[in-house]
């Protein structure tokens, strides 16, 4: 054991390094060995976003005091703001808001789009070359030719179908066969579960969305000054470790529903089974990870209403709403607590979890050795403290792809609201790789070797990934960020129209652009602020107009121009990715040449072995012709 962990510690000496997978292959077979080299080559291709996004979060920090948008803001210390809660809230100035407003900044910046675009590209990139590298692998391990259909029936399958048999097409053999009623039948009760599992995920999503509207009005009349000024940060922070929490009960009950659907399907082969329980724990783990972080990044604060017509949830609490400076913020937090705390309670159970049980096996065999006479656990064959190990899940590789195609989907979705996202995944695998090799090593049996050719149905559920990335991106940057009424601002309505001022000038007056105005009527004797009108963000008429409160032409301008954006945007990034991908060849010009090559001499051979047998056949019978003539 000592010899073998040594050895692969040696072929994981750089994580990301990817062309020393040999032994994980010999050892461990084919199977976890291609998982290996995905994962060196994942984190290899980290590096290079993770550079990007915290370039594009470092121009944030260092243009952060520079902000046109963060200027006004700080400064506006005579803009009185209208309640942002129903009972318990006061008007209040628009400059207590002014680290908020800078802190947007670090995430709602010019490198924005940027940055989108580049994770889009970068997705692409990184499957097609990971296309070339399997290709090479798959080469070197002499299975070009290997296909799944060489597997063997499952026992369950055979058992269940052994009295209804069909002659195989490419053998010629009878097996079993199920037929396609049954399999519909299967099918449909297991899509059933799906969906019934993903409505109770969008009903804790509900849930946590009416905590949050109670919360809201709790901590705005907190004794605690420094909870009451800042209760949006409360309220967000406290519902995404709540959402947490419900999102990791959740798991524990959709793994053993997805295993429970998963047999009654009664898949063919075991590459079968993998394949069908893979996607039902993706699609049940994405929605319980991401249905809270799409709320927040499309749909809070879009219902909110405006003063004086807000719109109420079961006509009792107020629909929250986004702070001046933009809801992006909220959704930045949603992002970093859950993936720096799933991070940390996935390593914990990976290395945590198989140590506290190997140190209880050992402790039960240390007494019923005392109880023996057995002097020391050294006398143990090895055979037998190998045994003591824990079992490789009956997941197999299941759990470990899917925190790692969970993990991408993080760094790639919503990466314009989180730059930080690659960064993080990085700074994970470098330390998950080596927990992966340590635990497979030294805390799990050898799990039986097995064959594959590629890393199965995750690579279409990344190439999945990949498209919802560009959509959600520029829904992100459309709606959710403050980009785009900036940039119509500043060419439409700001003060250097046709003037070429640079672009932070242009923002000169934009907070006061955005704000509307509402009639809160006479002030009361004792109120904080003696003013009868508030501000508050929308695109609205004011009160003295001839249509108060109707939506103002620049509200329209700003529709469009978000319409229009979302529209460029996924066309010009779809167009790069179809580019590059078949810009990018599947398989390496000089493994190409080595195949055809292979291919050439192995013609050749079977030719003059042929014309070899040919020709002692024609001496044969040339011989016993001779001895037969008269």
């Amino acid at each position: 054991m000592e010899r073998v962990t040594k050895n692969f510690s040696k072929s994981l000496d750089i994580p990301w390094n990817t062309g020393k997978t040999i032994i994980n292959k010999r050892y461990f077979g084919e199977k976890i060995g291609l998982y290996f080299a995905w994962l060196g080559w994942y984190t290899g291709m980290l590096i290079p976003a993770a550079l990007v996004g915290l370039f594009v979060f470092l121009y944030g920090l260092f243009t952060m005091d520079s902000s046109q948008v963060s200027k006004e803001i700080c400064e506006a210390n005579t803009t009185i703001m209208c309640p942002m809660c129903e009972v318990n809230c006061s008007a209040w100035k628009l400059s207590d808001s002014c680290v908020y407003a800078k802190v947007t900044h670090l995430f709602d910046n010019g490198g924005t789009v940027f940055f989108a675009i580049f994770m889009a590209i970068w997705a692409t990139v990184f499957l097609e070359f990971w296309k070339r590298r399997r290709a090479e692998l798959t080469y070197d391990w002499d299975l070009i030719d290997w296909e799944e259909e060489e597997e063997e029936l499952r026992p369950q399958f055979e058992a269940k179908y052994s009295r209804k048999e069909r002659v195989n097409p490419i053998s010629g053999k009878p097996e079993p066969f199920q037929p396609f009623t049954d399999k519909l039948s299967r099918l449909m009760v297991s899509v059933s579960g799906i969906f019934f599992m993903i409505s109770l995920v969008l009903t804790a999503v509900f849930a946590v969305v009416v905590f949050r509207l109670i919360a809201m009005e709790k901590f705005a009349s907190f004794q605690w000054e420094f909870v009451k000024k800042n209760w949006q940060f409360a309220t967000s922070g406290t519902g995404v470790c709540i959402n947490f929490m419900i999102i990791m009960s959740l798991n524990v009950v959709y793994e053993k529903v997805a295993y429970l659907l998963t047999n009654l399907e009664h898949p063919r082969t075991e590459s079968e089974w993998e394949n069908s329980f893979a996607l039902k724990m993706f699609l049940f783990q994405f929605v319980n990870l991401n249905s809270s972080t799409f709320y927040i990044a499309f749909f809070l604060g879009r219902f909110a209403g405006r003063p004086g017509d807000y719109n109420k949830l079961f006509n009792r609490w107020r629909m929250e709403e986004c702070h001046p400076s933009g809801c992006l913020i909220d959704l930045c937090l949603q992002m970093g607590v859950i993936m720096v705390l799933k991070q940390i309670w996935n390593n914990f159970m990976e290395l945590g979890y198989p140590l506290l049980q190997n140190w209880w096996s050992r402790r039960k065999m240390r007494r019923a050795g005392e109880q023996n006479n057995v002097e020391s656990k050294e006398q143990l064959p090895q055979w037998d403290k190998d045994w003591n190990l824990q079992p490789m899940n009956a997941h197999g590789l299941v759990d470990e792809y899917l925190e790692m195609v969970l993990q991408f989907g993080f760094t790639t979705i919503f990466v314009a609201a989180f730059p930080l996202a690659p960064l993080l995944a990085l700074l994970n695998n470098i330390i998950e790789i080596r927990l992966d090799a340590y635990k497979f090593v030294t805390q799990w049996r050898r799990p039986m070797p097995a064959r594959a050719t590629d890393i199965g149905i995750w690579h279409g559920i990344l190439e999945g990934i990949g498209v919802v990335a560009v959509i959600t991106n520029a829904f992100v940057i459309a709606i959710t960020s403050d980009y785009i009424p900036r940039f119509v601002y500043a060419f439409k309505y700001g003060p250097c129209v046709d003037k070429g001022y640079q672009h932070e000038q242009c923002l000169r007056g934009y907070m006061n652009s955005s704000l509307s105005v509402f009639d809160m009527g006479e002030p009361k004797n004792g109120s904080e602020y003696e003013t009868r009108y508030c501000r508050y963000r929308d695109y609205r008429a004011p009160p003295w107009s001839s249509q108060p409160y109707e939506f103002t032409l620049q509200f329209w301008h700003v529709l469009a121009a978000r319409l229009a954006f979302i529209i460029v945007f996924e066309h010009l990034v779809f167009g790069i990715k179809t580019f590059i991908a078949h810009l990018i060849p599947d398989m390496p010009k000089d493994l190409c040449e080595r195949m055809r090559r292979e291919k050439y001499l192995m013609q050749e051979m079977m030719y003059e072995a042929e014309l070899e047998h040919l020709q002692k056949e024609r001496k044969k019978n040339g011989k016993r012709y001779h001895h037969e003539w008269p």
